[in-house]
């Protein structure tokens, strides 16, 4: 009778099991075809996110290292190992500016930009910049209209640092974490990785500043060393 009873209860338990993990499989499912919305912008022929990325996995669902030290930073990007962060090692830099990536994060393969998008070129960064007269007039247009900060001009007065947004692209000032480790620029400058590489140590990238109204439109001789932390700002795939 004892044998009987324990041999009802075990399969009880495992009819439980199996209902439990069938659950969970389908949980998982319906997890991974909900896929999240991200707000973009039409300028010209392209489509830009309006928010810098802020992902914390590739897009084969790794995820990317998050470090926190001077010292794993610097030793990251001597190792040419993908890492990101947020500014002052703050999450709520995170909810406004998003993350900053080294160039190793950009560049693996496993992909940094969500499905559907990809990190732009530099060539594709010029393509932007067509759609605008000048440098002034593109850094205006792709600035915020709010989080940037004055600065001040030869006569000693403030001006407003802040852009009109027209073009919807939404520049935040997010800053940068140098190859050394120490952080600087928020509110000031946007500091955006390119996808293409420049040589061994560099890759290219764009800038928005907070004195100016320009965009630093700058060429292929442009760059600055991989190991630096920057905003990523995706494209649409064509």
């Amino acid at each position: 009778m004892e044998n009987s009873e324990n041999k009802s209860i075990i399969s009880t338990g495992g009819s439980n099991l199996a209902k439990t993990e069938k659950l969970l499989s389908i949980t998982q499912r319906i997890l991974s075809e909900i896929k999240p919305k991200y707000e973009s912008v039409r300028i010209g022929n392209q489509e830009w996110m309006t928010r810098n990325l802020d992902v914390d996995r590739f897009r084969n669902g790794d995820l990317i290292p998050h470090i926190e030290s001077d010292e794993e930073w610097i030793k990251a990007g001597e190792n040419g190992q993908p890492a990101m962060c947020y500014y002052d090692n703050y999450p709520d830099n995170g909810k406004k500016y998003g993350k900053l990536y080294n160039w190793f994060a950009v560049n693996d393969s496993r992909g940094l930009a969500p499905e559907g998008f990809h990190v732009p070129t530099n060539h594709e960064w010029t393509i932007l910049m067509e759609n605008f007269y000048c440098d002034e007039i593109a850094g205006l247009n792709l600035k915020s209209v709010d989080g940037w900060e004055g600065w001040e001009d030869k006569d000693g007065k403030i001006q407003n640092g802040n852009g009109d947004n027209s073009s919807g692209f939404n520049g935040l000032p997010g800053g940068l974490l140098d190859y050394d480790g120490s952080f600087d620029g928020i509110r000031n400058f946007a500091f955006f990785w390119s996808a293409t590489e420049f040589r061994n140590y560099d890759a290219c990238y764009r800038i928005l500043g907070s004195s100016i109204f320009t965009e630093y439109k700058g060429s292929l001789l442009y760059y600055v060393n991989k190991s630096v932390g920057a905003s990523v700002r995706c494209l649409r795939d064509d």
